[in-house]
């Protein structure tokens, strides 16, 4: 029933922002490097890696520039509108093609890299794997403001791999356990809602079972 839910919502998101779509592509074609699209390799279902589409937001070069697959606040390689596109998430709206093709669900674990897939404890992969990645989810929703985040710590790629991938792994596992319809149409209303409110922390509110942050990020969350 998921995946019913999923074509119909991708292929009505794309008719119906197709006037914002095409309008954005334009100004990718004619600035930046005049690149429209960015397809990344992501860790998918059962382990398979998949071509991943976003607008283009960063220098071309960029993975093997920096922090690599690692994106941090006022990070150099992003291109000037990329900062546009990436600050309202209107960079990731390309998935939808993702979706139409099996490839990810609205709703899912955040498809990783294979080098940030890898920080995940082992038991944490084998589970994120037994279900498709999504456009948004637990994980993304939490972890909206991660560029600011890593932002603030000198040592971000040690950061990321001892404090943020465990934590974002244990919540990934947690919608793997606990996912079904209930829970898939109220990460949809989560995802608008913090979109809007980007401040808001009300996502404890409505599962108040999710696993506890760790102390480095308890305050943060405002838990």
């Amino acid at each position: 029933m998921q995946r019913f839910f999923d074509v119909f919502f991708s292929a009505l998101a794309l008719l119906l922002l197709s006037p914002l779509l095409f309008p954005v592509m334009l100004l990718l074609r004619f600035t930046g490097e005049g690149e429209i699209f960015f397809i990344q390799k992501r860790v998918g279902r059962h382990g398979q890696s998949f071509g991943l589409i976003k607008f283009a937001t960063m220098l071309k070069n960029s993975p093997n520039i920096g922090t690599g697959t690692i994106t941090v606040k006022g990070d150099p390689r992003v291109l000037p509108m990329g900062k546009f596109l990436r600050k309202t998430k209107l960079n990731e709206l390309p998935q939808l093609l993702n979706i139409l093709k099996g490839d990810m669900s609205v709703i899912g674990p955040r498809p990783q890299t294979q080098r940030c897939f890898d920080a995940f404890p082992a038991l944490v992969q084998d589970q994120i794997v037994k279900v498709r990645p999504g456009l948004s989810g637990i994980g993304s929703i939490v972890f909206r403001d991660e560029e600011n985040l890593m932002h603030e710590h000198q040592q971000q790629e040690r950061y990321y791999d001892e404090v943020i991938a465990p934590y974002k792994g244990a919540l990934e596992e947690w919608y793997v356990a606990n996912q079904g319809l209930h829970t898939y149409f109220l990460l949809i209303v989560l995802t608008v809602w913090v979109v809007l409110l980007p401040k808001s922390s009300i996502v404890w509110r409505v599962f108040g079972n999710l696993p506890p942050p760790p102390m480095g990020l308890a305050e943060v969350f405002g838990t």
